[in-house]
């Protein structure tokens, strides 16, 4: 029984099926099932246990900057030291505290999974029919779907009657698929055209069927599905890969400062404790201990905002990386599509000859008479209906929704036109005839109105309905509407004709046939419609260096039809089917994906993939969906984002960002906040990492020239949380440059850019000068302490000055087209009453070690932190001077 895992049940004559499966069409035994479930397991899904909390903090504090912390935390506790290491620990604490939290949240998407099988099951055993909980459903049970059932498990159909199955979670598929138990298929048939086989979490939409259960719980499709779930690694997103990378060389410099300092402290004889001290001043100025704080800080904000445009961000992260995005890659049905079948083309007998097809918008409007008889037709020959529950949804198959939605444009209500014109007597639908038959009395009279393939209905059709009345059908009528149908066809519409006939009398035999001798009345075509505003946000990204690619379930020339329209399809571009990338190497894919813009007929394993191709040729990737065959690349992907109104919770659970209007567009706004973020990230790294490098510079210069030390532990601490961390907030929530939607994406790697790299040494290296000139000052004109008082002063204070002109690199500090940042300007009136506090109050003063200034002191500390921000933007005037020659 192990060996049947990956069987092509589908291609597989129905007593191979049993025989393989040791079972009957009768069903099997008790005794049979209960061991089956005894040897296999219940049909459940089966997931990874979850993180404990200690395994979450173990890996908070591996982090490389935790790491330094603890051990400069250590050796302050050790030196007693006290205030410096309680600080120190105090840090440590609330960044594993931030973490842990975000990791908690983080839900198991095989839950939502579960919540998917069916809990209860119809099967038949022993020959008799009875109801069991799905989870003891073993393979080689044989169970009964009606309409509205759940499937439970993964069956090969044994009879089936009109069945009708709504696929579109696995497939991407808007219409429910016709199902014939009697078929038997290729090995290579996809799933989405394996019409004798249905699988688990499908909906049965009309008719009834038998089938055996081949696979359950992790055996079947939705449990493949949950595997490739379960063996996906957390991924970290660029901005986490970013700041490990920069955690993992501040270790290396911190490491390499420290022996360096033990070792010049021994050639220069200092005293052990002393060196011990100098040495956790260079590794607590070697971390931007607020950095990771603020940098989360800086992403809430950005969460809270995008919640307020219906883009609710479920990891914190996933912010700056959907702005680092260089793809995104849709699938159609529900994202770009509105995920409801809708007339959207009408054509009846003048339009025929016209050789064209109308909008029922227009014809609506018009509304000749010539387009009641369709409309009573679609309205009549029609088992779906509108459900009282919920508005706009429809009860039945989705294609006989959108006839009545249609007659409503037309001004027909569906139930009242059925009170009027009672169904007295029904053909139904097979999939031999691909055709339904309804008779209805009217005016005294039994009329039949048929509906199905219009290249089924021509041969049976003798007359034709025109604006002056029915007239004998002619070979040259024949080849307008077979011309017509196959227009609507080439648009990736699904096109239904439909006939009439007036009977002599009231149908007594039900098997009698009653399609034949018919009036054609004319076609309809429709389609999922693609959402208006998506072809605005598929350009939007296109300017901003964002490429849009289809990957769908559903079929090639629908796709390719949707793609076109909405411009993700462009001259030159590709489209590939589920069957030519099951043929592709990975290299031949790494090679497509970069020009192709639709992937169509693709499977969940497809989809994933295609995703990982476009990782490894460099991409950040972006995935959009809804429904379950889209979990598994939304997950691969850097940021998943899926849909709120009509994603599956699988998909919600998988996805980093869920769209609550399920609208695209909401997608481009993500996309500018997201960048926002990131920049503004960076605003705040290069605001930090400036002052950082002055402090490495200040100290590692004086411990070199044997001088006593600038500045002490607290006197660092104090100015990275204290008088940064506040303008680094408020840098952080700066508005978003007018441009920001121009620039192309800045992919995933270092997080320096070259010119940030310029800016941060530079600048650094004009603070430590200035900070070190300001001791020098102190200690020629006071005392050691009066050194240390000001150049702790002109670090903070020039810090806090630059926090102005690092909102631009390229603008001047009275320039800024954004407008005013008034959160900036609070965090200097703060940071700079922080600052009072230790200055001037005595008990502080003597805390810290500080010592009071004099007035020409105090004019040299204003004078070298002013120079800080001229040096920036004397900068910025001669870089635009250079641009200009």
């Amino acid at each position: 029984m192990d060996n049947h895992r990956q069987m092509p049940w589908h291609s597989q004559k129905l007593e191979e099926v049993l025989t393989t499966l040791y079972t009957s069409e009768e069903g099997l035994s008790d005794a049979e099932a209960a061991e089956r479930l005894k040897k296999n397991g219940r049909n459940e899904l089966r997931s990874k246990p979850p993180k404990t909390i200690i395994q979450m903090l173990k890996a908070q504090i591996i982090e490389p900057m935790v790491l330094i912390l603890i051990g400069a935390g250590t050796f302050s506790a050790i030196l007693r030291e006290w205030t410096e290491a309680a600080v120190i620990f105090f840090i440590v604490v609330i960044n594993a505290a931030i973490g842990i939290v975000q990791e908690k949240k983080a839900q198991s998407s095989l839950e939502a999974l579960k919540s998917m099988s069916a809990p209860a099951a119809r099967v038949i055993r022993h020959n008799e029919e009875r109801i069991i909980p799905a989870a003891e459903l073993v393979a080689g049970d044989v169970v009964c779907l009606s309409d509205g059932d759940m499937v439970p498990a993964d069956m090969r159909l044994i009879h089936s009657a009109n069945l009708k199955v709504q696929e579109a979670s696995l497939t991407g598929e808007s219409v429910p698929s016709e199902k014939e138990a009697d078929r038997v298929l290729p090995e290579e048939c996809v799933l989405g055209d394996r019409c004798n086989m249905v699988y688990t979490s499908s909906i049965v939409t009309y008719g009834r069927a038998q089938g055996v259960v081949v696979d359950t719980g992790m055996n079947t499709e939705v449990g493949n599905i949950a595997g490739m779930l379960d063996n996906q690694d957390e991924l970290d997103t660029p901005l986490k890969q970013k700041l490990n990378a920069v955690g993992k060389i501040l270790t290396i410099v911190g490491l390499i400062v420290c022996i360096l300092i033990f070792v010049i402290g021994a050639l220069y004889q200092r005293p052990l404790v002393p060196q011990f001290l100098v040495a956790i001043s260079l590794a607590i100025s070697i971390i931007p201990e607020g950095l990771p704080a603020t940098a989360t800080i800086v992403m809430a904000l950005g969460v809270q905002r995008m919640a307020k445009k219906n883009a609710l961000i479920r990891r914190l992260p996933a912010v700056e990386t959907l702005g680092s995005a260089t793809v995104i890659c849709s699938d159609k049905t529900g994202t770009l599509t509105l995920n409801k079948m809708t007339v959207t083309h009408i054509a009846v007998n003048g339009d025929f000859e016209a050789g064209k097809i109308t909008p029922v918008d227009s014809a609506a409007e018009q509304h000749p008479k010539v387009y009641q008889e369709l409309v009573y037709a679609a309205a009549l020959c029609n088992n779906a209906s509108i459900d009282p529950d919920r508005a706009g949804n429809i009860i039945g198959d989705p294609t006989e929704g959108a006839l009545i939605y249609m007659a409503q444009k037309f001004g027909i209500d569906h139930e009242s036109l059925e009170t009027t014109f009672p169904r007295l007597f029904e053909q139904p639908f097979d999939s031999q005839r691909k055709r339904m038959t309804t008779v209805h009395q009217i005016d005294g009279g039994w009329v039949a109105y048929t509906k199905g393939a219009a290249d089924e209905l021509l041969p049976l059709c003798t007359h034709i309905l025109t604006a002056q009345g029915v007239r004998p059908i002619t070979e040259n009528d024949n080849r307008q509407i077979a011309e017509t149908c196959l227009s609507m066809s080439e648009k990736a519409l699904r096109v239904l004709g439909f006939a009439m006939r007036t009977l002599p009398a009231l149908p007594d035999d039900e098997e009698e046939d009653q399609e034949f001798n018919m009036t054609f009345i004319g076609a309809v075509g429709m389609i999922d419609p693609p959402r208006k505003e998506v072809a605005q946000s598929v350009q939007t990204c296109l300017e901003a260096g964002i490429r849009t690619i289809m990957i769908t379930g559903d079929h090639k020339v629908t796709a390719f039809a949707i793609a076109r329209e909405l411009g993700i399809f462009r001259e030159g571009n590709q489209v590939i089917s589920g069957e030519e990338l099951e043929t592709m190497s990975d290299e031949s894919l790494d090679l497509a994906v970069k020009n192709t813009t639709v992937f169509a007929r693709v499977s969940p394993a497809d989809k994933l993939r295609i995703i990982q191709s476009l990782k490894r040729t460099g991409e950040v990737a972006a995935m959009t969906g809804d429904g379950v065959n889209d979990s598994p690349a939304l997950k691969a992907a850097d940021i998943g984002v899926a849909m709120g109104l009509t994603g599956t919770d699988v998909a919600k659970e998988a996805a980093d960002m869920v769209l609550l209007n399920d609208s695209f567009t909401t997608i481009a706004y993500a996309i500018k906040e997201g960048r926002r973020v990131y920049r503004n990230i960076q605003k705040v790294i290069q605001f930090l990492l400036v002052g950082n490098i002055a402090e490495i510079l200040t100290l590692f210069a004086a411990t070199i020239c044997n001088w006593e030390a600038p500045l002490l532990a607290s006197h660092i601490l104090w100015v990275n949380l204290a008088t940064a961390t506040l303008p680094a907030l408020a840098l952080g929530v700066d508005p978003a440059s007018k441009n920001i939607m121009k620039h192309r994406p800045v992919k995933s790697g270092t997080l320096f850019e070259r010119d940030l790299i310029h800016r941060v040494v530079t600048q650094g290296i004009f603070v430590a000068g200035m900070t070190t000139a300001a001791y020098w000052a102190g200690a020629s004109t006071g005392s050691h302490t009066a050194g240390q008082t000001m150049a702790f002063a002109t670090l903070a204070f020039s810090q806090m000055l630059r926090s102005f002109n690092q909102r631009s690199n390229t603008e001047p500090i009275w320039v800024r087209a954004e407008g005013i940042n008034p959160w900036l300007i609070i965090s200097f009136a703060v940071s700079a009453l922080l600052m009072a506090v230790i200055l001037f109050i005595p008990m502080f003063q003597s805390a810290f070690r500080l010592t009071s200034l004099t007035g020409s002191q105090w004019l040299a500390v204003m004078g070298f932190s002013l120079l800080s921000l001229i040096q920036v933007e004397v900068v910025k005037w001669m870089k635009k001077q250079f641009k200009r020659v």
